[in-house]
């Protein structure tokens, strides 16, 4: 893994099963290098849609972003809170300083309070018919998918408490560091 760096920049490109770019967000900082896993942060960052909208997030993010599992984890830090949204999506490849996934449309949004939803199921059975997911696929997806919501009831990984407020911490060093 000595081509990534702690510390710097990269983009983040999300696509989708078709390879159509769908998202992709102009920062994200490497704050660690684990064997399954990076972690990244970022605030404000300019988000560019792929029919060219652009919007800025509006909170602190904290990205996980697995090696091995079909999800990534982004922990936000809102005024009420601790709030998680996952994607289920493909283990993340780098091609130079970019980090790529495809996204499977399934989402988890997990409460401060540890309550949770599913969210896109509509969305996922559309592109499922349409961009033909195999069957492999879909048992591997929505197994991840329970493998998540388990993590989240456990508050293990990257819902373990306090997590990602030391991960934001470690950010705003890089980004004080930075001016």
């Amino acid at each position: 893994m000595d081509r990534f760096v702690v510390g710097a920049h990269y983009d983040i490109h999300c696509y989708k099963h078709d390879s159509h770019i769908h998202r992709y967000w102009d920062e994200a900082v490497l704050l660690e290098i684990n064997d399954d896993y990076l972690v990244f942060g970022n605030e404000k960052t300019k988000v560019i849609e792929a029919d060219g909208r652009s919007w800025r997030t509006k909170e602190p993010a904290i990205m996980y972003f697995y090696k091995n599992h079909w999800f990534n984890v982004i922990g936000q830090l809102k005024t009420n809170g601790t709030y998680y949204y996952c994607n289920i999506a493909s283990p993340y490849v780098i091609d130079e300083k970019t980090i790529k996934y495809i996204d499977y449309d399934l989402d988890l949004r997990v409460f401060p309070d540890g309550a949770f939803k599913v969210l896109d199921r509509g969305e996922y059975n559309y592109h499922k018919v349409k961009m033909q997911y195999s069957d492999e696929l879909d048992m591997v997806l929505k197994a991840e998918l329970s493998f998540l919501i388990e993590l989240a009831r456990e508050k293990k990984g990257p819902f373990s408490p306090g997590k990602v407020q030391y991960y934001y911490e470690i950010y705003k060093r890089y980004k004080q560091f930075a001016k």
